[in-house]
């Protein structure tokens, strides 16, 4: 069993973050609990080269099964996974700006979706899948990613531009000024915003959310019996009360609430947690 993030080669990092590997086999008749999977600072491929998973849209009556390849947009909201059997997915999460250097798609046109990838990539994303399918170890997985995207950058429609080095430290610094960034992507802060949202899905404040929440999210599994007050200063929120604020916008409920839900996700029969798990072969 297997939940872990792989760094790509070093000349791919401009373009993906990472390949995140989650492998689990269920042997009961009866499925697991779903996973209420959280909005996070991502775009992603996703690789499902045996069973499949469900995806059920909170906001919406919108259901999306069976779907081989998945191209996954930012979400903003919390959607329930539902996996059985022999579940694999193999996630090429993309930098921020990334997708959209490769695809020259603006990035608002995918919030919230959860499509077949061949409807924007060739069908080649099949034929990995396949070789996912038969690699003989996660190594050799990381291999054939890494060549997969590499063949993406050979044919990537956009330039870089200043703002996309700028877009990635959001990452791991959210709480820098926005007129401090426009400068530094020698943009004005209008024209910082709209490269922005067009790199990403969303504006630079809610991107630093997203990111704000997400550290939280996994910090809290990393340290279940740390208290929410010293998650929230650790994660550069002002107060708890910020912090309960962007739970209930991204997930609906508050924190303690929605971590005893999470606690009966799948990953967890098997002793593990989304937190921080960055390897590399």
């Amino acid at each position: 069993m297997l939940l872990k993030d792989f760094l790509p080669n070093p000349a791919l990092r401009a373009f993906v973050r990472c390949y995140r590997i989650v492998h689990m086999r269920f042997n009961s008749q009866e499925p697991p609990p779903f996973k209420p999977y959280t909005p996070r600072p991502e775009q992603c491929l996703a690789f499902y080269p045996h069973d499949r998973e469900k995806v059920d849209f909170t906001t919406s009556n919108k259901s999306v099964a069976n779907i081989p390849v998945a191209l996954v947009g930012q979400a903003l909201s919390v959607t329930n996974r539902f996996i059985h059997g022999h579940f694999m997915v193999v996630q090429i999460l993309f930098q921020p700006g990334g997708l959209y250097r490769l695809t020259g798609m603006p990035s608002t046109e995918i919030n919230d979706v959860y499509i077949e990838a061949d409807l924007v990539f060739s069908k080649e994303v099949h034929w990995v899948n396949e070789a996912f399918f038969h690699a003989r170890d996660y190594g050799e997985i990381v291999q054939i990613a890494n060549r997969f995207v590499e063949q993406l950058t050979r044919k990537a429609v956009k330039d870089s531009h200043p703002i996309d080095p700028i877009c990635r430290g959001m990452l791991t610094n959210p709480a820098v000024s926005l007129d401090q960034l426009a400068k530094q992507s020698f943009l004005s802060t209008k024209q910082f915003e709209r490269k922005f949202l067009e790199r990403t899905g969303v504006n630079p404040k809610l991107f630093a959310r997203l990111v704000r929440f997400d550290r939280a999210f996994r910090e809290k599994n990393l340290n279940p019996h740390q208290d929410w007050l010293s998650i929230a200063l650790d994660c550069n929120y002002y107060d708890y009360q910020h912090l309960v604020r962007d739970y209930r916008d991204f997930t609906g409920l508050k924190p303690t609430a929605f971590h005893q839900l999470e606690s009966r996700a799948p990953e967890r029969k098997f002793g593990l947690a989304e937190h921080y798990y960055e390897t590399q072969l």
